[in-house]
C-alpha cells in the first residue's frame, strides 16, 4: 500500500497530526504553520463549515455557531446544533480529522492511506467504537487505536531505549485524564495498570476560573446572560489567565464594553495563582483518586515509581506538578512538549506497525482499562437476585487476551439464555453501562442448570472486544459484534453520514490563513473600544479590500501585519 502514515492525537482542546520524518517522529504544520489544531467546528452563516483555529476565533463572537469538547461525548447519542445544522461528537471528530488528513497529506506530498488514532486509557468499548467510525468517516484507514499515555511512554521509550526504569504518566488534556503506570526495560514497554477520568480536563479548571470571574462579577452586582457573546468573550479571557497564570503570580482580565444585563459597562479583574488555585482543590483531589487506584492495581507504592512523565497541555499548571510532587516524592519531567508527546508517540507506533528500522524493535504491550462481563442471576433458598455483574475479564488485563466463563440456565424448562454484556466495576450491572445484548435461543428443554453456555471475551490492543459463544450440550457456536449499541452507527448508517459530510461546503485549505486572521482580528475587534479599536477596524478594512482584488502580495503583506497588530492589541489589552 503506497502512501503515508500518520499518528493523529485527536484531543478534547487540540488535535495534532505527526510522522516519521528522517527517522524521526515529528508534529507536521497545519495550513497556518502551527502545530496545533483547535478541535472546535464552525457553520458560517451560508452553511460553509470552519474548522480549527478560525472556527475557535469566530466561536467568541457567535458562539451558538460553534462547538467545542465534543470528544467527551463520543459513544453517546448527544448532538449538537450548529446553526441550522446537527452533528453528532463523531460527526464534529470527523471533521477536525478530515482536516487533519489534509494537513498531512499537504505536508508530506502525498496521500495518506493509514493512521494510528490515539485515546484516553480511561476510554471504553463504545468510544473507541466511536473514534474508530469518526476516522472511517473522515476516509481514514485506522487498523490500530492507542491509549494516549501509552503513546506519550512510546515517544518517551524511544529516546530512552538503553535505559531500564519504572514510571507513571500523568495525562492532563483538555477534557480527560488518565494516568498509567510502566515499566521500560531495554525497549520493552510494560503497561502495568492504567485509571481515569474521561469527564476531568483542562476544561474543568477554565470552568473553575470562569466561575470564579461570573462570581466576581456578581459581587458588583454586574451579571451576564446565559449563552451571550459577553459570556464567551469572558471566558475567552479566562482561558488566556490560565495559561498566564502558569508563569505568573497575577494576571489581569480587561474586557471593555462588556455587555451586562445592567448594560455596557468597562469591566477589569485581576487574578492570582493563589485564588484561582483555592478554586481548583475539588479538581485536584478527583485527579489523586486514580492516580492511587494505578498504584493499588499495579501493587506498587509511589515511592518505587521512578520517573513521573507530564503529559497534556493541561500539565503546565503549577499545580498538577505539585499535586505529582507531593504523591510521588519527586519532580516531575517534561522531556518532550507535553502537547506533542502524544501524537509523536502515535508516529512511533506506526512506524512499528509498519516495521521501519528506525525504530528498531521496540515492543509495547496494554492492559484492560475496565472489567468486562455479563448480567447473571443469584439463588439462595427461594430468592433470586438478578442483575449481578459477573466479570469475565477483569480490568488490568494484559492485552490482547482471551477469557472464557461457563453460564447455566436457572430454571426448568428454559429454552433460552440473553447475555447481556456491561462494561464497570460495580457489582450491580445498572451502575455499569451496557455495551449491548445477544440471545441464544432454542436450548434443549432440560431442568435448570443443565442447560450451559460457555462465553469467550477476545479483547485486542485497539480495545475492540469479540464475544463467542458455544453451547455446551450440542457444540453450536455463535460469534457476534454489538452492532446497536447505544450510539453506535450501523454500517447502513455510517455510508449515509459519510455522503452526508462529503456534501457539506469547507472552506478551502489555501484560504484558511486569510480566514483565520479576519477570524482573530474580529474577535479582537469585539472586545476593543477607542482609538485601538478604529486602527485595528482600519486593517481590517484594508485587508479586505486586498483580498476583493486579490493581489496575493499584498494580501500576504496586509495578512502578516494584520496578525502582528492583533497580537500586539492583545497582549496590551491584558
Amino acid at each position: 500500500m503506497s502512501g503515508h502514515r500518520v499518528g493523529i492525537d485527536l484531543g478534547t482542546t487540540y488535535s495534532l497530526v505527526a510522522a516519521l520524518v528522517d527517522g524521526e517522529p515529528r508534529v507536521l504544520n497545519n495550513a497556518l504553520g502551527e502545530a496545533l489544531t483547535p478541535s472546535v467546528v464552525y457553520v458560517e452563516t451560508d452553511g460553509t463549515l470552519l474548522i480549527g483555529a478560525a472556527a475557535k476565533a469566530k466561536s467568541v463572537s457567535e458562539p451558538g455557531r460553534a462547538a467545542q469538547t465534543f470528544k467527551r461525548d463520543m459513544g453517546l447519542q448527544q448532538r449538537y446544533q450548529l446553526g441550522d445544522k446537527t452533528f453528532s461528537a463523531e460527526e464534529l471528530s470527523a471533521l477536525v480529522l478530515r482536516q487533519l488528513k489534509e494537513d498531512a497529506e499537504a505536508a508530506l506530498g502525498g496521500p495518506v492511506v493509514e493512521a494510528v488514532v490515539t485515546v484516553p486509557a480511561y476510554f471504553g468499548e463504545l468510544q473507541r467504537q466511536a473514534t474508530r467510525a469518526a476516522a472511517e468517516l473522515a476516509g481514514l484507514s485506522v487498523e490500530r487505536i492507542i491509549n494516549e499515555p501509552t503513546a506519550a511512554a512510546l515517544a518517551y521509550g524511544l529516546h530512552e531505549r538503553h535505559r531500564e526504569f519504572s514510571a507513571v504518566v500523568l495525562d492532563l488534556g483538555g477534557g480527560t485524564f488518565d494516568v498509567t503506570l510502566l515499566e521500560i526495560m531495554e525497549g520493552v514497554i510494560e503497561i502495568q495498570a492504567s485509571a481515569g477520568d474521561t469527564r476531568l480536563g483542562g476544561e474543568d479548571f477554565l470552568e473553575a476560573i470562569f466561575q470564579h470571574a461570573l462570581g466576581l462579577l456578581r459581587a458588583r452586582s454586574c451579571e451576564l446572560a446565559e449563552g451571550s457573546v459577553a459570556r464567551a468573550r469572558l471566558r475567552e479571557a479566562c482561558e488566556q489567565a490560565k495559561r498566564r497564570l502558569s508563569s505568573e503570580e497575577t494576571t489581569r482580565l480587561a474586557l471593555p464594553q462588556l455587555e451586562t444585563l445592567q448594560g455596557a459597562q468597562d469591566i477589569e479583574l485581576t487574578l492570582t495563582r493563589a485564588e484561582v488555585e483555592a478554586t481548583f482543590a475539588p479538581l485536584l483531589e478527583r485527579m489523586a483518586a486514580p492516580i492511587l487506584q494505578a498504584l493499588r492495581d499495579a501493587n506498587r507504592s509511589a515511592q518505587s515509581v521512578e520517573e513521573v512523565l507530564l503529559v497534556g497541555g493541561a500539565t503546565r499548571m503549577p499545580c498538577v506538578a505539585r499535586l505529582a510532587s507531593q504523591i510521588f516524592g519527586r519532580l516531575p519531567l517534561r522531556a518532550l512538549p507535553p502537547d506533542e508527546a502524544v501524537a509523536l508517540g502515535a508516529a512511533v507506533q506506526v512506524a512499528l506497525k509498519a516495521g521501519d528500522v528506525a525504530v528498531g524493535d521496540i515492543v509495547v504491550t496494554d492492559v484492560a482499562p475496565f472489567s468486562l462481563g455479563l448480567a447473571s442471576v443469584s439463588q439462595v433458598g427461594g430468592a433470586t437476585v438478578p442483575g449481578l455483574f459477573s466479570p469475565i475479564l477483569e480490568r488490568g488485563t494484559v492485552l490482547p487476551a482471551s477469557r472464557v466463563e461457563r453460564f447455566s440456565t436457572v430454571t426448568n424448562g428454559q429454552t433460552m439464555i440473553k447475555l447481556e454484556i456491561f462494561q464497570g466495576e460495580h457489582s450491580l450491572c445498572e451502575k455499569n453501562q451496557k455495551l449491548g445484548e445477544y440471545t441464544i435461543k432454542d436450548l434443549k428443554v432440560a431442568p435448570a442448570g443443565e442447560q450451559s453456555v460457555d462465553v469467550r471475551f477476545s479483547y485486542d490492543m485497539n480495545g475492540v472486544l469479540d464475544v463467542d459463544a458455544t453451547v455446551v450440550a450440542t457444540g453450536k457456536s455463535v460469534t457476534f459484534t454489538i452492532e446497536r449499541a447505544p450510539g453506535r452507527l450501523s454500517k447502513q448508517e455510517l455510508e449515509a453520514t459519510r455522503q452526508r459530510l462529503q456534501r457539506l461546503k469547507f472552506h478551502p485549505r489555501q484560504a484558511l490563513p486569510n480566514v483565520t486572521a479576519l477570524a482573530r482580528a474580529e474577535a479582537l475587534f469585539v472586545e476593543l473600544t477607542g482609538p485601538e479599536r478604529g486602527a485595528l477596524g482600519g486593517s481590517i478594512g484594508q485587508f479586505r479590500a486586498a483580498l476583493e482584488a486579490q493581489d496575493q502580495a499584498l494580501i500576504v503583506a496586509l495578512r502578516e501585519a494584520l496578525l502582528g497588530q492583533v497580537l500586539t492589541l492583545g497582549q496590551r489589552g491584558r
